[in-house]
């Protein structure tokens, strides 16, 4: 009677043992992907580390014996969070070539902070770092600057009206020189880049020439006179000279 009964025991071990591997190795897998670290920790492999401060990096994950192993960011690079990382963060280089200076250095818990340099706007904003900058432009003759440039924003230009003038420097439009109402003659008219050219009235040209003749025969009258008394005084003093 048991040998009638004994294969039919021996394929329901069979199959509970498979049953009981397959149950192993869905807890196992379920496990794994159901694994939930702490939000100070990070995932490596089955298991859940705790992190590295800012400004170090992971040096050895942490085992069954042995909490994490930490170490500090090199010179040049930096961690400004906790991190499961093996690798700290290179600092950014602020080039000059890129119209950049260093607004804050670099530290192992922070990155370096560019800014523009002196007469440059930022033109490329990468989460308040500025990545990029250009040099403001120049405002052509016959413009003026309608608003500075900024570190945030380039110059504004503007044109000057009839009647007025700028070299491209100026923060307003001047006047062009009123030639007459200060008494001169209108030589050159005045562009939207320079002024008028004024100069002196023909008019005003025989006044003075007339001025500067009256005052040299003034000055020099008087010493004529003198230099023909002092002659003669010499000459009645030696009479007998007329006779050679």
């Amino acid at each position: 009677m048991s040998s009638v009964y004994l294969p039919t025991t021996m394929t329901s071990r069979r199959t509970s043992l498979r049953t009981s591997a397959l149950l192993i190795i869905a807890m196992k897998v379920l496990c794994c992907q159901t694994l939930t670290c702490h939000p100070q920790e990070y995932q490596t492999e089955n298991k859940c580390c705790s992190m590295c401060s800012p400004g170090s990096r992971v040096k050895t994950d942490c085992t069954e014996s042995r909490s994490t192993s930490c170490e500090s960011c090199s010179n040049g690079t930096y961690m400004d969070k906790a991190t499961g990382l093996k690798q700290c963060f290179s600092c950014t280089n602020c080039d000059a070539g890129s119209g950049l200076k260093v607004k804050r250095s670099c530290t192992t818990t922070s990155d370096t902070v560019c800014e523009p340099l002196e007469g440059f706007f930022c033109i490329d904003l990468i989460k308040d770092q500025c990545a990029a900058a250009q040099k403001h432009k120049d405002c052509d003759p016959g413009q003026y600057i309608k608003e500075k440039g900024t570190s945030s924003s380039d110059t504004v230009c503007s044109d000057c009206s009839d009647g007025t003038f700028s070299d491209g420097t100026l923060t307003s439009c001047h006047q062009h020189t009123q030639c007459e109402s200060m008494n001169l003659r209108l030589i050159t008219a005045g562009t939207t880049s320079t002024d008028s050219v004024c100069g002196v009235k023909m008019s005003n040209v025989g006044v003075i020439v007339g001025v500067f003749i009256g005052v040299v025969v003034i000055l020099v009258i008087p010493v004529v006179v003198a230099a023909i008394l002092y002659y003669f005084k010499r000459k009645n003093k030696c009479p007998g000279r007329l006779h050679l």
